[in-house]
């Protein structure tokens, strides 16, 4: 789709404008209307279900390729058993049945065969110093006997914890790249991510996905350290068998197949963008790649990975802060905490998909046996969906395109203005009716939660529990 700025309607000298983003129009409430609705949008699963050890749904979109994410591809979701059990729960069992002793011997061998002694950095710990990388690279210098460079793709607007926290992981004993991407580029792009995939994080994971092996090879690294396998979250199960991460994620040679934010490089040049703008969130050429041998692992296939676990070690090693307060969304102060569109990013999860930041750290807090599966249900009933006012109007200001620092792109966008109203019809054009009704009485509700089927199962559990007896 191109731009055009003026078209001139034949026999009238009336004038309008074609616009590449028109501003969000109110949706059709009919599908919504429907008692039962047959249209599941992103290729999501018409039957909702809920896993019946943890309270995750099989809406949950397994990780996919960023930069390959043009809005039109279907999702592929977590998969459920005959037993009505998620893949990431069975991969808690499979961790169960683990020798642990053996696979820290693997990786004190794959240590081994890469630990340098010359004053070059030997393995590459990406992350924002929240409490996994911190342990990450903790573990791989103090325990064993790494060398790691740490770097950090800076968040969109920071925290005040998450700096510090950044800080405080520097001051642990690492040395660390900080990449800050041009603002106005980042702006630009988070807004098409909003606008294309309402999916403001998107740019964020781009540029963390794709700064560390292009450090790894300018500073001649072999290994890049990430944390746990996105099996342990939802990804397929079988993921969780390999160490390495799959090169997927970060190489590309064809760069018609690249999309940032939704669109394509094309479309930004046309916005007025440079191949130079672009280039910090491009993925690396895999020639590069295995000229420099360079592999990518889980510290989690070695170490039993346990979240939770690691916030207490950071605490104790780094002095780790949790937030001030409770994040938006959700009952946890420990997660996620270091960028402000986050609490945004997971509103936009469960407009799409039904799937709250609750449910997300409720379900990996079941598997991890910290807390049950009840506890989870109540916590989801309590926060998910909340609305996150405490950064909104900073993040729409964010979001927001002003022709003095957007002169070319503001012209393309029929609101380049964003505010709350902006936000409240763009999402009702991301709901799928199989998730979403709609009523003259309630407004939006979503037909299928979680604690919706659970209340007599609560009750009883109450009934039997010995404090009520």
């Amino acid at each position: 789709m191109h731009t055009l700025d003026f078209l001139q309607l034949p026999h009238h000298t009336l004038f309008f404008t074609v616009y590449l983003f028109p501003s969000p129009k109110p949706v059709d409430k009919a599908p919504f209307l429907a008692s039962d609705p047959n249209l599941a949008l992103y290729g999501l699963p018409l039957d909702v279900k809920f896993c019946n050890s943890c309270v995750i749904s099989n809406q949950r979109p397994s990780s996919t390729v960023e930069f390959k994410n043009d809005g039109t591809t279907a999702k592929s979701a977590i998969h459920f058993d005959s037993f009505g059990i998620c893949d990431a729960c069975r991969v808690k069992d499979q961790k169960n049945e683990i020798n642990w002793d053996e696979r820290e011997q693997e990786l004190r061998d794959l240590c081994d065969r890469h630990r340098r002694n010359d004053g070059r950095y030997d393995c590459l710990v990406p992350g924002s110093g929240g409490k996994d990388s911190f342990i990450q690279a903790h573990l791989l210098k103090y325990k064993y006997g790494m060398h790691p460079l740490t770097c950090t793709w800076a968040p969109h607007i920071y925290t005040d914890w998450g700096w510090k926290n950044h800080q405080a992981w520097i001051h642990a004993g690492f040395d660390n790249l900080l990449f800050t991407p041009n603002g106005r580029v980042h702006r630009l792009i988070t807004r098409l991510a909003v606008e294309n995939l309402f999916h403001p994080f998107q740019p964020f994971i781009l540029g963390q996905k794709n700064l560390a092996p292009k450090i790894a090879a300018q500073y001649d690294i072999p290994l890049i350290f990430y944390g746990e396998n996105e099996a342990e979250y939802g990804n397929p199960k079988g993921d969780i068998g390999s160490a390495k991460r799959s090169w997927n994620y970060f190489s590309a040679a064809n760069e018609d197949d690249i999309f940032l934010g939704g669109s394509s490089l094309s479309q930004l040049r046309e916005l007025g963008l440079e191949p130079i703008d672009w280039d910090p969130y491009m993925p690396t050429n895999p020639n590069i790649i295995d000229e420099k041998k360079i592999e990518v692992h889980y510290l989690g296939y070695y170490e039993k990975w346990h979240p939770q676990g690691a916030y207490y070690y950071a605490v104790e090693h780094g002095g780790f802060q949790s937030s001030s307060e409770r994040t938006a969304g959700t009952y946890s102060t420990y997660n996620s905490i270091d960028d402000r569109i986050d609490d945004f990013h997971y509103h936009t999860t469960w407009i799409k998909f039904g799937i709250g930041r609750a449910t997300y750290d409720a379900a990996q807090e079941i598997r991890s046996g910290d807390i049950t599966r009840e506890e989870g249900v109540a916590l989801v009933r309590k926060y998910d969906g909340e609305f996150p006012e405490r950064w909104a109007d900073e993040i729409f200001k964010y979001l927001s395109l002003p022709d003095n620092h957007f002169p070319k792109a503001s012209m393309a966008f029929e609101s380049p203005i964003f505010d709350r109203n902006y936000y409240d019809l763009l999402s009702d054009n991301f709901r799928s009716p199989h998730l979403w009704r709609y009523s003259e009485d309630y407004g939006w509700q979503l037909r299928h939660r979680v604690f919706d089927n659970e209340t007599m199962s609560q009750e009883l559990s109450a009934s039997m529990w010995q404090g009520n007896n």
